[in-house]
Order: structure tokens, then C-alpha cells, then sequence
């Protein structure tokens, strides 16, 4: 006999005038048989209990079974129609011999299928020219990437080629992702507060135990893919999770499901990946998975999230209505392997005198701004900067977003402004920490990016009180900077203007795409800018351009120095940058040593290392 409960729900509907079709489309959706549906609305349709001729009512078996077969001609995916089942409750046990009755596919012995011959058939291609091809690995995923022009397509071609689980192994390991569940209770993790690497080792050993359940026969290097694929998508962003690990981008932008993911190359520029989200929803998940890691949320009534995550990359994700099309999310990658002064100078980024003269200015505690437009490097210069401060002076960094990063050594403590919450309480700004930072007892400060009126006040204040002060600003070149700073919205009266000594301006050539050292300036005593160097992109180099009017001024007054010592200074600091290029000593560990030696004793240093041009270890 049918349910009473299923008649009821069919009276239901016909009262709101819904058509049979739609009540039949509703019930099969939701597993039962067509036969039932069949004697619900005879039921329904008299509006009292009628004798229905007695079948064997359909079994769960059948009722599946008629379910999958259903989902399958409506093209839903096999992984997608295995992965909802499990999630209402049914076993793989359950689901497996109706695939297999159906011959949809077999169990496969290893488990993973991999694509061995797919990055032969990209490069047999006569229609692209590849532009470069490197591996990488996340966790024991190995995954090849060609990158590759393409005829009468203006964007490059990221493509990722890495192994290709078979959709039977994708239920299984739905399966083993939702016992797996199950079995962790998250919330006994602060992930936010560094039990990340805790959370992770835990599932790794239960992940090894739920595998050789399910895969006995596996080897060891397939088990560790398998448990590198969960770990992707139980504690990381999926397939995302997998492209940052390429230490060659630097950003990552999801822009909607319909669209492939987007990358942003160190070398290429944009390009466009062959890797594509399922869903609306899948782009929701990790945006709200990510917010959960960092103690923050984002909802239709807070749509915006922009946070940075604990490995410091920085996370921007955005909901409708605020986006109109599709939610969206955008990471910028924070390096393992920052910028230094010797890669600055290695990619002629900077040059060597432009360098040594900003170097001299750091040592001696002058005030500098680095300036510039989007995406020219700004942050990465100033990163490349403060690893010149002596290493024994305090320095603490103030920022919206964590952005800056200092070697190990120095005596450093960041700090980050935070949002208010959805009530508008506990909200901290950017000038609340720098005057906070002016009791800390700092011998520097940083600043991420000054953008406000009131930053912009408080950074001078800070100057003037003795405290040398670093950040950035977003502007051209050196003239713009003055009239930004000195006109609405940040209006600082321009008598103030000569606190800061220089003017460090970066520039990205948009023919190019390479950063540049684009102006090296001084501030006058009446608040005008002077520029010392000045770059020409047609010889890609450096020029003098005026001489100094306070610069050196202001260094022979704080240090008591002559303008032939000062010139000797230089050329010390120089030979020093040049020493750093030579011995490759590229990584922020090797720049350390070479200034904690430098700043310690630098008459030993040269007798050492630089006069017998022997490498520091």
C-alpha cells in the first residue's frame, strides 16, 4: 500500500494547484518508485481512501535504482548523483552493484587512474606555442604545468596536468571524506590560532586507517596521493588548494563556475587555466570555509571577506548581491621565497647606486615612503627594505592586511587592524595601533599603506616625536605624491612634508609588465620633491638626474659626518650589495647574516669576507 504520508503530501500540492508532472518530478526526486506516485494521486484525486489493487510495493533497492537512473538521464555527473546519495545516508555497498549492474563503470584495482599521456598530446599541438614547462608538488601530488600561447586567443594558457582519480574512487572517497567527518570533532581545534598542523597530522592518520579499509591492495605512493587528494579538500580549497602551492604565481582569481580559474604568473602575467569549480555553491564553500579558519564569517548580510590566512596569503571573496553575477573570491599568494635586495638587484629591479644611497638613509634612521600604482611592487619593496635595519633596534609593523614579513632575526612585532563585527563592536583601526605603537618603546615603524587622513597625521606625529617611519603610498611618481598627501582627502600641511627624507617610487612598465625602481626622490625644506635617480625604460637603467639639496644635509647633521666620509660610506655599502649579488646570496636567511655581520662589526666583516671575497656561511 502506498503511504498515507505520501498521499497527504500529493493533496497538498493539488490544493496549491500544482500539475501532476511537477508532483511526480518532486517525489521521484526524492527516491520513490513511479508506481507510488501512481496510486498517491488515484488516492489524492478522490480526496478519500480507495482500494488500490495490492502491488508489492517497490523495495529501497528499486527505489535507488530508479533514482540513479533518473539522475543519469538528466546528465547529472556520476560523482555528483554518488556524492548526494551518501550524503542522505545511503552506503557505498548500496550504491556500487547498481552502478555496476548498469555497467557505468568498475571498480578499478589501484584505484587512481592516471592521464600518463596528456602533456604529450598538449605538446603534439601545432596550433600553440609553448611559452614554459616545470613541475611542482603538493604535499605527494605531483602536477605538471605547460604554459602556452595560443593562435587568435589573447590570454596564455595555464594548463594543469596532474593524476585523474576514476568516479568510482571519487564515491569511495566521499565516502571516506563523510566518516572522516564523523569521527574529527573540529571545533576541539583553534585552527585560527596555530592547531592547524595539529588538525592536519591527526587526519592524516585516520585518513591512512579509513584508505586501507576500503583500498587494501593500494601501494604506499598511491595511498599518500589519495591522502594528499582528501586532505586538498577536507582542510584545504580543493583543486585551489592544489594551484597555490605553484610558487610561481602570484595571484589566484575565481570569477564565477561558468568561468575557468584565473592565475597571475610571475613570469606570464595572467593566464587562463584549464580548471574550472563546479558550482555557484563550491565557490561559496571555500569562501566560507576559509572565513571559519581565520575566525571570520561571510554571509548575505556580511558579503564581504578580506582576511589574510595563517601561511600569510591574502584572501579577498565577495557574495550577490554585491557581486551581481557570481560570488567570487581572490588570493594573493604570500611567498615562501620573498623578495630580497639581492633579487631586486639580480632582476635590475634596483640599481646598485639607487640601493646604496636608500640603504645609507635606513641605517642612519631617515624616514622613507615607497610609492607607486597598482601592482608595482610596493609591498615587495619595502619588504626588501626593512631587512636593511640594523638587527638590533625594535620594529613593529602596523597593517590592514598582513602583508610585510622580516627575517627571523630582527627584534619585530607585527600588528593588524581588525573589522568590526556584524553588531559594529570591536572594531581596531589602523590609528588606534600606530598610536598604541608609539608606547612600545619602537626604534622604527611600519606601515602597510597609508590611506586615511588620520593615518597620515599620526605617521608624521610619529616622525617628528623621533621615531623613524616607513610605508606605502599610492601615487606615480614623486611630484603626485606631494600633491596627494598635501591636498583632500589626506590634506597633511605640506610644512610637514620634509619629515620624510625620501621617496622610493615604483613602477610597473605596462608594455613590459617589469617592475621598476622608477624614481628616487628627496624632500626639500619648503616641502617640494627633488629626484636624485630617475629610470628611463627605453636603456632599462638608472640615471642621476639632480643633485641632492638636503639629503646629505640632514645625514652630516644627524651623524656628524663629512661629505668624504659619506661618500665612503657608499661605497662601502656598495661593495657590500655587490658582494650579495656575487655570492647568490639571494634568500632572506643569507641577506640576515650578511647584515647582522655587517652591523656587528663592520671592520671584521670586510678583513673577512668582502676584501678576500670569501662566501659568509
Amino acid at each position: 500500500m502506498v503511504s498515507g504520508k505520501i498521499v497527504q503530501y500529493v493533496m497538498d500540492k493539488l490544493k496549491e494547484n500544482a500539475s501532476e508532472e511537477e508532483i511526480k518530478e518532486k517525489l521521484g526526486d526524492i527516491g520513490i518508485s513511479a508506481k507510488s506516485i501512481e496510486q498517491a494521486l488515484i488516492k489524492a484525486g478522490k480526496g478519500k481512501k480507495i482500494k488500490v489493487k495490492e502491488d508489492k510495493p517497490a523495495s529501497p533497492e528499486e527505489q535507488l535504482r530508479d533514482y540513479i537512473i533518473r539522475e543519469i538521464n538528466k546528465s547529472v555527473p556520476l560523482e555528483s548523483i554518488g556524492g548526494a546519495l551518501l550524503k542522505n545516508g545511503w552506503r557505498n555497498d548500496q550504491i556500487q552493484p547498481i552502478f555496476d549492474s548498469l555497467k557505468i563503470m568498475t571498480r578499478p584495482t589501484e584505484g587512481v587512474s592516471i592521464r600518463t599521456n596528456e602533456i604529450d598530446d598538449v605538446m603534439k599541438r601545432n596550433d600553440i606555442k609553448i611559452l614554459d614547462k616545470y613541475d611542482f608538488k603538493f604535499m605527494d601530488i605531483n602536477v605538471k604545468i605547460v604554459v602556452y600561447s595560443e593562435k587568435a586567443k589573447p590570454t596564455t594558457t595555464y594548463h594543469m596536468i596532474m593524476p585523474a582519480i576514476s568516479d568510482t574512487t571519487h564515491l569511495i572517497l566521499e565516502e571516506i571524506r563523510l566518516k572522516l567527518i564523523d569521527q574529527v570533532n573540529l571545533s576541539t581545534f583553534d585552527i585560527s590560532e596555530g592547531d592547524y598542523d595539529k588538525l592536519d597530522e591527526k587526519i592524516k592518520l585516520l585518513l591512512k586507517k579509513l584508505l586501507i579499509e576500503s583500498f587494501p591492495h593500494i601501494d604506499v605512493a598511491t595511498q599518500k596521493f589519495l591522502i594528499s587528494y582528501l586532505i586538498s579538500r577536507i582542510l584545504g580549497l580543493g583543486v585551489v588548494q592544489i594551484i597555490k602551492a605553484d610558487e610561481n604565481l602570484e595571484e589566484i582569481v575565481i570569477n564565477s563556475s561558468d568561468e575557468p580559474i584565473y592565475v597571475y604568473h610571475k613570469t606570464w602575467g595572467w593566464c587562463l587555466t584549464n580548471q574550472f569549480l563546479k558550482n555557484q555553491d563550491e565557490i561559496i564553500h571555500i569562501a566560507s570555509m576559509t572565513g571559519r579558519k581565520i575566525g571570520r564569517e561571510i554571509t548575505t548580510l556580511t558579503p564581504l571577506l578580506d582576511a589574510h590566512l595563517p601561511n600569510g596569503d591574502r584572501i579577498n571573496a565577495t557574495l550577490k548581491p554585491v557581486t551581481a553575477y557570481s560570488p567570487t573570491i581572490t588570493i594573493r599568494k604570500f611567498s615562501n621565497d620573498p623578495w630580497t635586495i639581492t633579487k631586486f638587484l639580480q632582476t635590475r629591479t634596483m640599481d646598485y647606486n639607487t640601493a646604496a644611497l636608500i640603504w645609507l638613509a635606513i641605517h642612519y634612521e631617515l624616514s622613507a615612503l615607497v610609492v607607486g600604482g597598482t601592482a608595482s611592487g610596493k609591498t615587495s619593496c619595502l619588504n626588501v627594505l626593512t631587512s636593511l635595519i640594523p638587527p638590533n633596534q625594535r620594529v613593529i609593523s602596523i597593517e590592514d592586511t598582513r602583508e610585510i614579513r622580516l627575517p627571523k632575526y630582527m627584534h619585530w612585532v607585527p600588528m593588524v587592524s581588525r573589522a568590526p563585527n556584524p553588531e559594529g563592536k570591536g572594531g581596531i583601526e589602523m590609528e588606534d595601533l600606530l598610536v598604541n605603537s608609539l608606547r612600545m618603546r619602537p626604534d622604527r615603524i611600519i606601515v602597510g599603506e597609508v590611506r586615511k587622513k588620520e593615518q597620515a597625521e599620526t605617521l608624521f606625529e610619529a616622525i617628528h616625536t623621533g621615531h623613524s617611519v616607513y610605508a606605502t603610498f599610492h601615487a606615480n611618481d614623486a611630484r603626485e605624491t606631494i600633491i596627494r598627501l598635501t591636498n583632500p582627502p589626506v590634506s597633511v600641511p605640506k610644512s610637514m612634508m620634509p619629515a620624510i627624507s625620501l621617496l622610493i617610487v615604483q613602477f610597473r612598465n605596462r608594455r613590459s609588465g617589469l617592475r621598476r625602481t622608477f624614481q628616487l626622490a628627496e624632500i626639500t625644506r619648503e616641502g617640494d620633491s627633488n629626484v636624485l635617480f630617475q629610470y628611463n625604460a627605453k636603456t632599462d637603467s638608472s640615471q642621476p638626474l639632480n643633485q641632492s639639496k638636503t639629503l646629505f644635509e640632514t645625514l652630516k647633521l644627524y651623524t656628524g659626518s663629512t661629505m668624504e666620509e659619506i661618500n665612503q660610506m657608499l661605497a662601502d655599502k656598495l661593495k657590500v650589495l655587490q658582494y650579495l649579488v656575487r655570492h647568490n646570496l639571494s634568500t632572506i636567511e643569507d641577506v640576515g647574516k650578511v647584515m647582522s655581520s655587517y652591523y656587528t662589526d663592520h671592520d671584521l666583516f670586510f678583513k673577512n669576507y668582502i676584501l678576500p671575497n670569501r662566501k659568509i656561511e
